[in-house]
């Protein structure tokens, strides 16, 4: 897999450089490229109790996203998922170290400990106040003697920052922070593995499968589970964090592990706070990226039973973007639709005809989903098929709403439930079409005309004509045809929709992006559709 480097062995110092680069001055570094790799504030002063964090990198935001006032003060970067050196760590604490302290915040795997261990020690012989705690919030291996530290470290970060930016002690402050390590667990899942800089990419997770409790460094987890969906995936991670957390309130934390959309991640924080544990969950932070395993496709969540002033450390202001804030959880709030904009729904009758023609009309649609997705794909962006679709399984469950007996009224109804079911331009313009069709019937047109006059309406708004390679290719030599019979009609438009796969060039859509190249031998999917509705009827 290509990935946006240069040297696989500069990458962590050219993203520290960047980040530097980026952050208008408040981070600096330590001279001793390419062993020393330690951010610091730069405003740092020595006056309160310091926060040195840090580990392999691969990680980010994490650490240095977190470097600044409020939050860590030094971050000490090694290698892709490999520990900092004895040196560098000493380096980091040697620098930012003042009487008031520091403390080291340390995840809990064994490099870590051991060179952040030794480096303590060989600072207090230096004659500075160095204590260290261990972050072990991972609860996913409960028989492992030494739990591995993951993204609920960020807590500790959070809380431990606000009280030694406060003037706190650094006994009060290691106590806090032990205080958060002891309450807080946290349990990631993801869909597929990370690739790391330079090596080949892991395929350890089949297609259709989760994996459960897997580390921030792409380790194993504890098991694989079939996928079906973010509300399932929620639901066995919450089962398993619900034993670990108390009856008090708690704050959790969502955190995107590097490969997950932003989409993906809104639909994951409102499952967790509908799931079986959000009665307990009273504050949130994120969904956001802040603790990642490079590109991994997943996501962790921790959970912390946070009292008043833990949440109010958490809500303090920082100047970092890495940081998303802890904000209370609150049902979506609704507002009413602005007069004018209710829709006024048309009386409900029943025509068993037209409703069985509407029901198979939809059918075809929802069995085409697939294929014309599949073609969408090769000159669009692959969704016309579920587009489509969605509009056909909406428009069946509208079916006791619609006035069946009343075709005028019925195309009116028609374009306003996909006005308001179905996505993108295309259901704007079957919306306008079928409002337009039902204006002209409404006036004494055939079927035939009102239908071809939707059609001229829906090309005068939306620009396409006949030949620019949209589904007007099919629709309007299928309405020309309707005339001589379904059978004619079902001709008509297939010969259309087969016709676009000719045409190396679209004037309409996304479609109109591409090149000949691109487009040759590939039927528009909105002709396809039109040619397999009119094929069905003929039927």
């Amino acid at each position: 897999m290509s990935q946006f480097m240069n040297r696989k062995e500069d990458i962590v110092m050219e993203a520290i450089d960047g980040a530097l680069r980026a952050s208008g001055g408040s981070l600096s570094r330590l001279d001793g490229y390419p062993h020393i790799r330690a951010v610091v504030r730069a405003d740092w002063d020595k006056s309160r109790v310091a926060l040195v964090s840090g580990g392999g990198s691969g990680h980010e935001p994490a650490h240095v996203g977190f470097v600044g006032k409020g939050m860590l003060t030094a971050a000490v970067c090694g290698d892709v998922f490999a520990s900092p050196s004895v040196d560098a760590v000493l380096a980091a604490i040697l620098a930012v170290t003042g009487r008031a302290g520091c403390l080291l915040i340390v995840k809990n795997y064994t490099g870590d400990r051991l060179n952040f261990g030794l480096a303590a020690e060989r600072a207090r012989a230096f004659g500075l106040k160095v204590s260290i705690v261990i972050v072990d919030d991972d609860i996913s291996l409960p028989d492992l003697p030494q739990a591995r530290g993951v993204a609920g470290t960020l807590f500790v970060h959070k809380i431990a920052g606000a009280l030694a930016e406060q003037g706190a002690t650094l006994d009060q402050v290691a106590a806090a922070a032990e205080r958060v390590i002891r309450g807080t667990r946290s349990i990631a899942m993801s869909l597929d593995t990370c690739t790391v800089p330079g090596s080949p990419k892991e395929i350890r997770i089949p297609p259709g499968m989760a994996e459960l409790g897997l580390g921030i460094h792409g380790e194993a987890g504890v098991e694989q589970i079939p996928f079906e969906n973010a509300a399932r995936a929620i639901e066995v991670m919450a089962a398993k964090l619900a034993p670990a957390m108390g009856d008090g309130p708690h704050v959790a934390l969502l955190n995107n592990l590097g490969g997950a959309t932003v989409l993906e991640m809104s639909v994951l924080a409102n499952e967790l706070l509908c799931s079986s544990i959000s009665d307990k969950v009273r504050f949130l932070v994120g969904p956001a990226t802040m603790m990642t395993s490079l590109d991994m496709r997943g996501f962790s969540v921790s959970v912390y039973p946070a009292g008043s002033g833990d949440i109010a450390a958490l809500q303090s202001p920082v100047s970092l973007p890495a940081w998303p804030g802890c904000h209370a959880v609150a049902a979506p709030h609704v507002i009413a639709l602005p007069d004018g904009l209710t829709p006024i729904r048309p009386i409900p009758s029943s025509h068993p005809a037209t409703a069985a023609f509407l029901r198979r009309c939809c059918e075809v649609l929802i069995e085409a989903e697939a294929d014309l997705n599949a073609l969408d794909a090769k000159s669009g962006d692959g969704d016309t098929g579920s587009t489509l679709a969605g509009a056909a399984r909406a428009l069946i469950g509208a079916m006791d709403r619609l006035p069946l007996a009343d075709h005028t009224q019925l195309y009116r109804a028609i374009g306003l439930e996909l006005s308001q079911t179905m996505g993108g331009s295309s259901g704007v313009l079957l919306a306008i079409f079928f409002a337009a069709a039902g204006d002209a019937a409404s006036s004494g047109m055939s079927m035939r005309d009102a239908l071809r006059a939707g059609l001229e309406r829906m090309q005068e708004i939306g620009g396409a004509q006949l030949g620019d390679r949209t589904m007007i290719d099919a629709l309007q030599p299928a309405l020309d045809a309707l005339g001589e019979g379904f059978d004619a009609a079902a001709r008509a438009a297939r010969r259309g929709a087969d016709h676009t796969a000719t045409l190396e060039k679209s004037n309409a859509g996304r479609a109109s992006y591409l090149s000949a190249d691109q487009l040759r031998g590939h039927s528009d999917p909105g002709a396809e559709a039109v040619a397999r509705l009119f094929e069905r009827m003929a039927g």
